[in-house]
């Protein structure tokens, strides 16, 4: 599959992304340097994500930032559709997250789109609830500021979020909805209306305290399609539009086509993964820029630009611009081999995972801290 047949939609990632054609099609903003120093100005860094363009996009983040200097502080939401194991790719979206709620200083509003994963999967509502909760771990363990951090579960706040999402569906037509996803009128009604649900958090805290404050969302950009048809409704219901950040996917461990998914255990690792797995599946799957011989990869080089283990370090792993052009050029002139840098993969993610299972496992006794509750 070429870049002309690739796929991005919030339910199918395919084929190899065409980021700058994406940005077209979903008329966004690339993110340039005068945006970033804008950020800069306010964190007092640039975070790796940001520098390295994993982060590439946005939607009003200029607007964003003028009504931060006024004094009118945004709020961060972002959220996690729970139908199965954390991966990789989660994990960068909230460790950015979780960057810009510590440089910010802001609360986040997460959702979990239980009912979302009810209506689009093939699992039973009690499955599905098994799964929110497992995640809600792995949320926690990312670090986020308990009290700055509410956890809106769709089913449980329906009470909350319903009588919102109502006045969005009203101005969202069908025909809209089936453009903007692909649907057909073989789906079921509840999946229709799941994108007026996605759409109340941007909102929740305004609506809560009587008044419009900005809200900024961080995604991976195959969620942009929600915000995009709800975009417009916003102002019809007298609030802001909300900005978008959007990163590019971390792409799946056997090669650069679509993006790390939980429901292929080849292509992921998981949160959970022990040591021994990972580097089983980095040493077995991780598709390499390397050449067929040693001795042609020592005279001709590897390619970093295809290679996971390399896309994984740029893109999470190895925060070190220094270490990573290192890294880059050793392997580009073939003084560093493929199994070599499958090992400094394995070191890093290895090292992460034991700091992010310690913390989830602590996780277990504070899922009541985070979980909103109206008082």
């Amino acid at each position: 599959m070429d870049k002309k047949e690739f796929k991005v939609t919030p339910y199918e990632v395919s084929g190899d992304v065409d980021y700058d054609k994406l940005i077209k099609e979903f008329g966004v903003t690339k993110i340039d340097e005068k945006l970033i120093a804008r950020i800069k100005k306010h964190a007092k860094e640039v975070h790796p994500m940001l520098s390295r363009g994993v982060f590439f996009a946005h939607r009003d983040m200029n607007w964003l930032l003028d009504e931060y200097e006024k004094g009118n502080k945004f709020f961060l939401y972002t959220g996690r559709g729970p139908s199965g194991k954390i991966q990789l790719g989660h994990l960068q979206t909230w460790h950015f997250t979780k960057w810009l709620q510590d440089k910010f200083g802001v609360e986040l509003w997460f959702q979990f789109t239980d009912d979302e994963k009810f209506l689009f999967k093939d699992k039973s509502y009690e499955e599905i609830q098994q799964w929110t909760k497992d995640n809600m771990l792995d949320v926690i363990a990312v670090g986020f500021d308990p009290k700055k951090t509410h956890f809106l579960i769709d089913t449980k706040h329906a009470g909350l979020m319903y009588p919102e999402a109502i006045k969005f569906a009203k101005k969202i037509t069908y025909s809209t909805v089936k453009a903007a996803f692909g649907f057909n009128d073989s789906m079921n009604i509840g999946s229709i209306f799941y994108t007026s649900m996605q759409a109340v958090p941007a909102i929740l805290p305004s609506v809560l305290k009587g008044k419009n404050i900005p809200c900024l969302i961080p995604l991976a950009i195959d969620q942009d399609p929600h915000f995009r048809v709800a975009r417009d409704v916003y102002p019809k219901l007298n609030y802001y539009k909300p900005s978008i950040i959007h990163g590019m996917f971390l792409p799946p461990l056997t090669g650069t086509e679509g993006k790390m998914s939980s429901s292929e255990e080849s292509s992921a690792i998981f949160s959970t993964d022990s040591p021994k797995e990972v580097e089983n599946k980095i040493k077995k799957y991780a598709f390499s820029g390397g050449k067929d011989t040693l001795e042609e990869h020592r005279k001709l080089g590897g390619n970093p630009d295809i290679d996971v283990s390399f896309q994984y370090l740029r893109m999470f792993f190895e925060p070190d611009d220094k270490r990573l052009k290192k890294i880059h050029d050793d392997y580009k002139s073939g003084k560093l081999l493929s199994g070599e840098l499958k090992a400094i993969l394995i070191e890093k993610v290895n090292s992460f995972l034991a700091e992010h299972q310690k913390n989830r496992e602590k996780a277990k006794k504070q899922i009541d801290k985070f979980i909103f509750k109206l008082t």
